[in-house]
Formats: structure tokens, sequence, C-alpha cells
């Protein structure tokens, strides 16, 4: 599996609805709304959603301490 970069983390952050079916459907539908001069986050989404297709469920779940930060450790 390819590793995410801030960006995409980033991304993926904001839309994430818990499953990565979901993820993915959520960017196929904000990437719908997207003006044509907005290449750089059309991108970053094909990227984004190319590295989801391309990967299990089971790596997916794997992604939650990426994705869902753990504020307690920070607070200390």
């Amino acid at each position: 599996m390819e590793k995410f970069t801030v960006e995409e983390t980033n991304l993926m952050c904001f839309y994430d609805t818990g499953t990565r079916t979901g993820l993915i459907a959520a960017l196929a539908a904000m990437s719908g709304h997207l003006e044509p001069d907005e290449t750089e986050l059309a991108e970053l989404t094909r990227s984004v959603t190319k590295k989801l297709t391309a990967m299990s469920d089971e790596e997916y779940a794997g992604l939650s301490d990426t994705l869902i930060p753990d504020y307690e450790e920070q607070e200390g």
C-alpha cells in the first residue's frame, strides 16, 4: 500500500465517513462540484481515491490512528 501524503491525509480526515467505501463516495460527490480551475484539489482527490480503491477495508481500518487524532495523548 502506498503511503498517504500529509495533504492526502488532511483531505481524508475532512471527508471521512468511517468506512473506506463511504470515503470514496464522499470524495466522488465532492469532486463533482469542483470548478474547472480547482485542478490541484481535483488531482489530490484522484490520488486519494486511487490509493483507497487499491487497499482493502482491513488496511483502511488500520489507518484509524492516522485519521482520528488522540487528543488525550497530545495534551500530555
